[in-house]
């Protein structure tokens, strides 16, 4: 699949020619002119990495970051922007920016500094991908064996694989909010209704597994999605 790009640019020119060539080096690119429409299209699809410029309409880039970070831990955000001082670029690193690219920046170096992030979060989800077992609260978690045991060994639950499978991304997702479709697209393979449905079902299997320990809250968020709410480190 292709990587895909948040663009974030109020300039229609130099945006249009950013995304066109983006494109040509075979990305798929979503442009937005202004911060808000830019959080929307955020919280509507899931991207491979954000391009953000600083000076927008309705939402500056720092906000828009800050609401992303808080949003995904991960996905690199690289600021594309005029503001050269170096308290913009402070304050854009302290937003949670991975880079900072001043304007006019070459195309190319662009597309390298893109590579890159997108290579070091592609292997940053392989290791997460990788790992097996978990401490979820007073429960451990076992993906390989489908179990989930108490701190004393005794086998708390068996699960199916696709129980085991669920949690696994909850557990590399824990204390985030994730989208409906993010979890689908993720565990499933695409995003559909009845998929969604048995989605459901499962979710409340699961909290079923978790009743022997209060502070494990598998949490709905109504038109959102869910969040895997887990005491300490997992």
């Amino acid at each position: 699949m292709k990587a895909r790009i948040l663009l974030v640019e109020d300039d229609q020119n130099v945006g249009a020619v950013t995304k066109k060539r983006l494109e040509e080096a075979g990305y798929d690119v979503v442009h937005s002119t202004d911060g808000q429409m830019a959080w929307e299209q955020f919280q509507s699809r899931t991207f491979d990495i954000c391009l953000l410029d600083v000076v927008m309409p309705k939402k500056d880039g720092f906000t828009l970051a800050e609401q992303i970070r808080r949003k995904n831990d991960f996905i690199p955000i690289l600021f594309l922007t005029s503001k050269a001082l170096d308290e913009d670029k402070i304050k854009g690193f302290k937003t949670g920016a991975d880079d900072y690219i001043t304007k006019p920046f070459s195309m190319q170096e662009l597309l390298l500094r893109i590579e890159v992030f997108l290579k070091r979060s592609k292997a940053a989800h392989i290791a997460s991908e990788k790992r097996t077992q978990y401490n979820i609260g007073k429960l451990t978690f076992d993906y390989n064996d489908l179990i989930l045991r108490e701190k004393n060994g005794e086998v708390s639950s068996t699960l199916t694989q696709k129980e085991a499978d669920l949690l696994k991304y909850l557990c590399d997702n824990a204390n985030k909010t994730l989208k409906r479709e993010e979890i689908l697209f993720h565990v499933w393979g695409k995003d559909d209704y009845f998929l969604g449905r048995s989605m459901d079902v499962f979710i409340t299997k699961l909290r079923k597994h978790f009743k022997s320990d209060p502070t494990i809250k598998l949490e709905t968020l109504h038109g959102v999605g869910f969040r895997f709410n887990v005491p300490g480190q997992l």
